[in-house]
C-alpha cells in the first residue's frame, strides 16, 4: 500500500487538483467505473468522486469513504493539510483494488469508495486544534458519499485534534447503526490486529458525536456522520497522533499511519465481500431495538434550539 499512499499523495500536492485528475488516476490503476461531480458551495466548489470495483459475483458490497473538509486551505496554507488523510487513503484503496483486481484477485462482492477534492477550504475555529470547514454543508457530503448499496460503511477521518485519543497510527470506533453505539467489532479488531502487528486501538465515540453536524452540540469531528443519513452500520477508521495537530496543518500526514489504515480498509474489503467479517451483531441488534425501540431520531436535527456548535 505504500506504493498506493504515495502516488494518491503526490497527485492531490498541488493548488489545481481537480476530480478529473483523480479519474484518470484511478482508470490507470484498473478502475474502470470512475464518476466525477463538481458541486458549488455559495463560494468554492469541491469535485466529488466515486469509483467502483466490483467482479461477476454476488458478495456484499462495502462503502469506504474519505471524510474531510478539504485536501488545501490555500492561499492560507501550501499543500496537504493534516485533514486531507481521509481523501489519501480512500483513492489509495480504490488504486489498490483496481490493481488487485487486474492482477486476479477480484473480490467476490463489490467496493464503492467515495470522497471529494477541494485544494482550498476554508478553516474554521475548533477547539483544542482548529477544524478545516468545507464549500459544502455535511448533508450534501452525505448525499454525495453515500451510496444505496453500500452494506456497511467505513468512514476514514483525520482525528489528530483533541485530547481524547492520543496515540500515533490509526484506530477504529464501535460500530454505528441506525442511532445504536454498538460494541466494537471482534472481527474488525483481530484485522486491525494484524495490520498494525499490535494490540488494536479504539477511538471513543458519544452520542454527540452520532448526531448531524448543525445541532448546537461538541462532535470530535465528522467521521460518524455518514451514520446519520443510512441504515447500513458505519465504523469510523480515524488516522491519529500522539498529540492534538490542527486539520489545517500542513507536513502532518504520516505516510506510514496512512498505509496502515489503508491496509486496514483493503483487508476489511477482502473479509467482508468474503462474508468472513460482520461489522454487528445482526441478532444482538435486533433484540436491543425490541428491548429498547428505535434510535432513529438521533439521526435527525433534533428540537430546535438556540445553542450553536
Amino acid at each position: 500500500m505504500l506504493r498506493e499512499i504515495q502516488a494518491v499523495m503526490d497527485l492531490l500536492d498541488s493548488a489545481a487538483v481537480c476530480g478529473e485528475d483523480v479519474r484518470q488516476f484511478l482508470e490507470a490503476a484498473g478502475v474502470a467505473d470512475v464518476s466525477i461531480q463538481q458541486v458549488k458551495g455559495t463560494e468554492k466548489s469541491t469535485d466529488f468522486v466515486k469509483a467502483c470495483i466490483c467482479s461477476n459475483g454476488r458478495g456484499p458490497t462495502l462503502g469506504i469513504i474519505g471524510r474531510l473538509g478539504g485536501i488545501g486551505a490555500r492561499p492560507e496554507r501550501l499543500g496537504l493539510v493534516s485533514d486531507a488523510d481521509g481523501a489519501i487513503v480512500a483513492l489509495a484503496c480504490a488504486a489498490k483494488l483496481g490493481k488487485m483486481a487486474a492482477r486476479g484477485d477480484s473480490l467476490p462482492g463489490a467496493v464503492i469508495v467515495a470522497t471529494h477534492i477541494c485544494p482550498n477550504a476554508p478553516m474554521q475555529p475548533h477547539e483544542p486544534a482548529p477544524f478545516m470547514g468545507s464549500p459544502i454543508d455535511i448533508a450534501t457530503m452525505n448525499r454525495h458519499e453515500i451510496d444505496p448499496a453500500m452494506e456497511a460503511i467505513l468512514s476514514i477521518d483525520t482525528t489528530k485534534g483533541n485530547w481524547i485519543l492520543n496515540h500515533s497510527g490509526f484506530a477504529i470506533t464501535p460500530t454505528v447503526k441506525e442511532g445504536y453505539i454498538l460494541r466494537v467489532s471482534e472481527d474488525l479488531l483481530n484485522i486491525a490486529r494484524i495490520v498494525a502487528n499490535a494490540p488494536p486501538v479504539v477511538l471513543p465515540v458519544t452520542t454527540q458525536d452520532i448526531t448531524p453536524y448543525g445541532n448546537g452540540v461538541y462532535h470530535v469531528n465528522s467521521i460518524m456522520q455518514p451514520a446519520t443519513a443510512t441504515k447500513a452500520p458505519v465504523v469510523g477508521v480515524a488516522t491519529t497522533a500522539s498529540t492534538p495537530i490542527p486539520g489545517s496543518a500542513t507536513g502532518a500526514n504520516q505516510v506510514f499511519s496512512l498505509e496502515m489504515a489503508a491496509r486496514f480498509c483493503v483487508e476489511v474489503a477482502k473479509a467482508f465481500t468474503t462474508e468472513q467479517c460482520l461489522p454487528y451483531d445482526k441478532k444482538e441488534f435486533v433484540h436491543l431495538t425490541t428491548l429498547y425501540g428505535s434510535m432513529t431520531h438521533l439521526q435527525t436535527p433534533g428540537k430546535k434550539t438556540s445553542r450553536s456548535e
